[in-house]
């Protein structure tokens, strides 16, 4: 009897062990998935606070964008009510030199007009020059327009023997073709300048190669005046020695470079005058036409 009385009661401890086992393995389960439900409480918590975090750094700058813009526009509003306080006199300066403006521009564009039409008148002259001298060596004649004014350089070798003054038989062929373009231009006067190399004259009845310039260049007038009938009062001579080389004095090519003749031709002043007048009346430029 006592034997079966032990063995009921180990029967009921183990009941009431199996029940227990059950029972932890639940409570097992449901603290893993409140861990679970935990650990995603969290991950949401932390997302949370760096988008809050974010938001709030946001929010600081656009509160320092907005106080920026408020000043800003406080400013453009301070310029605005400066700008409606211009008086009336100060509108009526300011269309004043408005007109002032407009005035300058019609004059800068007539004066533009009337260089155009010196040029087209240069052009023309260097076309004439260059048609009857266009047979000769461009190393020993040449023609050129170097800031509105046209040159005639003639190498002086073509013009005089060395160290003389007196116009060679040949040269006064060149200088009848060059007068027969001038003769034909008789709103131009022109300058014929002599210049020398820097090898010191010493020969004859002059000084230096300042009068061996200058006497080069009053032999080409004469002979433009008296040969060619080229007016006088149209004429300048002028002696440049060798201050104005086109090349520096250290070989025999160069020295012969830099003795030449240069004939410089100068449109009158009232020719020119004449021609920005012209260009005033001009009605494609706003002038009366009159």
């Amino acid at each position: 009897m006592k034997k079966i009385i032990l063995g009921l009661f180990g029967l009921a401890i183990l009941a009431s062990s199996c029940v227990s086992q059950k029972k932890y393995a639940e409570l097992e389960a449901k603290h893993k998935e409140t861990q679970d439900l935990l650990n995603s409480a969290t991950v949401k918590l932390n997302d949370c606070l760096e988008e809050k975090a974010t938001a709030t750094s946001r929010l600081a700058s656009l509160e320092t964008e907005n106080e920026f813009l408020k000043s800003t526009n406080s400013g453009l509003i301070k310029q605005i009510g400066d700008m409606t306080t211009l008086t009336a006199q100060g509108a009526e300066n300011l269309e004043k030199s408005l007109e002032s403006l407009q005035e300058k521009d019609l004059t800068i564009r007539k004066l533009q007009d009337a260089v155009t039409r010196r040029d087209s008148v240069n052009l023309s002259l260097v076309q004439s020059l260059k048609g009857v001298l266009g047979n000769l060596d461009d190393q020993d004649i040449e023609v050129s327009v170097e800031k509105g004014v046209v040159f005639v350089s003639i190498s002086d070798k073509l013009l005089f023997r060395s160290g003389s003054y007196n116009v060679s038989s040949e040269a006064k062929a060149i200088l009848g073709k060059v007068a027969k373009v001038v003769n034909n231009k008789p709103d131009f006067e022109f300058m014929v300048e002599g210049h020398t190399d820097n090898v010191p004259y010493s020969s004859g009845v002059l000084k230096d190669n300042w009068d061996l310039s200058a006497k080069r260049a009053t032999s080409i007038v004469r002979i433009l005046q008296n040969d060619f009938g080229v007016d006088p009062a149209r004429m300048t001579a002028a002696g440049r020695s060798y201050y104005v080389p086109l090349a520096s004095n250290d070989s025999s090519a160069n020295r012969a470079r830099n003795r030449r003749t240069r004939i410089v031709v100068l449109p009158k002043l009232d020719q020119f005058y004449s021609m920005i007048e012209e260009g005033m009346k001009d009605p494609a430029i706003g002038g009366s036409g009159n």
